[in-house]
């Protein structure tokens, strides 16, 4: 009976351990919205964030890079009767807003600066990022969290097709999806908005793989550049001087007016429209951190909502996420293992 007793109370230990190990954070009802600025709401203030480690990479780049090998980021979250709001906070000592800028030579010729890995990406002339992929329906999303739909290449192949990413996101199994929602401090941060796609099963299909927009979609941004050897657009006078984007609202012709070192952005920034701008985030960066406000309707209206958008519908069901950062770099990123559990006190 002693040996039964004792026994019984390893196990209730255990359990009591694992289930203190896992990552969970609790959603509370909000008395008022979050202003989406990258400020701190006074709302935050009642909130007590969750810390996760951020230490795996991917991969090793060959090229010199010196990004972070890892970092720690927290999360906080609020809702109300419309949104989810979460607000993310993770150490980043560099801000990095450069993408594959135009330079202009002492020649007078101008050059895109680029510093590709083996991967034949790059994580030199590179923005900073954030990406969150939350579960819909794949299997093995709650245990193993956005690893469950990272496939590695080996010798150079992946699926039987010939690749140089050190790996691919697709679901296991046709009709699994996931949804991503990838901030980029260059590309959508000044406009306020994320990247908002999803992953499906899709493989194998002339080297396409299970990353895609969320559809419908219209707007974006676009590269500057129409296979010429100069910049395409430049700012305009309406728009504040930035060497690292350029306006699409306010763009003009480029004319060439620039002294050697000088640079003109490298991507043209316009906001997005339809389901591909679901998700409104704004970040800020000071004294080495990111601080990045999200905010999305808890349920979405669009066609394909269902398959391609995670429901926030059911305040008593626990929903599950992952999180990387990216230290300029187009896909080496920072991430944890298994996944984050997300539930509504109501």
């Amino acid at each position: 009976m002693k040996n039964i007793l004792f026994l019984s109370l390893i196990f209730l230990q255990l359990s009591v351990q694992s289930f203190a190990g896992k990552l969970a954070i609790e959603s509370k009802l909000s008395p008022s919205p979050i202003i989406i600025d990258g400020q701190k709401d006074p709302q935050w203030n009642a909130i007590k964030p969750l810390t996760v480690e951020l230490n795996e990479l991917p991969y090793e780049p060959d090229n010199g890079y010196q990004g972070l090998q890892e970092t720690s980021i927290e999360i906080s979250s609020v809702y109300d009767d419309d949104y989810v709001y979460f607000l993310f906070r993770w150490y980043d000592p560099t801000k990095s807003l450069a993408r594959f800028p135009w330079e202009k030579q002492i020649d007078g010729s101008w050059i895109k600066l680029a510093n590709l890995d083996h991967t034949l990406h790059e994580n030199t002339y590179y923005e900073d990022k954030l990406a969150i992929y939350w579960d819909i329906n794949e299997r093995g999303f709650k245990k193993k969290g956005c690893d469950k739909s990272c496939h590695m290449q080996e010798k150079g192949m992946l699926e039987g097709v010939k690749d140089t990413s050190s790996g691919r996101h697709y679901t296991k199994n046709e009709g699994e999806t996931i949804d991503e929602w990838h901030w980029k401090a260059t590309r959508t941060n000044l406009l306020k908005q994320m990247d908002d796609g999803y992953v499906d099963n899709e493989h194998e299909t002339n080297g396409k793989w299970g990353r895609h927009i969320d559809e419908p979609h219209a707007g974006g941004y676009y590269a500057n550049d129409k296979k010429t050897a100069v910049p395409t657009w430049m700012n305009g006078a309406e728009a504040s001087p930035s060497p690292d984007w350029v306006v699409d609202s306010t763009k003009v012709a480029f004319k060439d007016t620039f002294k050697a070192g000088d640079r003109v952005g490298g991507i043209v920034i316009a906001p997005f429209e339809q389901a591909r701008a679901d998700v409104i985030a704004h970040g800020v960066w000071a004294d080495d951190y990111w601080q990045l406000e999200i905010k999305r309707k808890r349920i979405t209206q669009h066609k394909d909502s269902s398959t391609q958008d995670v429901q926030f519908d059911n305040l008593d069901k626990a929903y599950y996420f992952g999180v990387t950062t990216f230290d300029n770099s187009q896909i080496n990123h920072l991430y944890h293992k298994k996944s984050i559990k997300v539930t509504f006190k109501q």
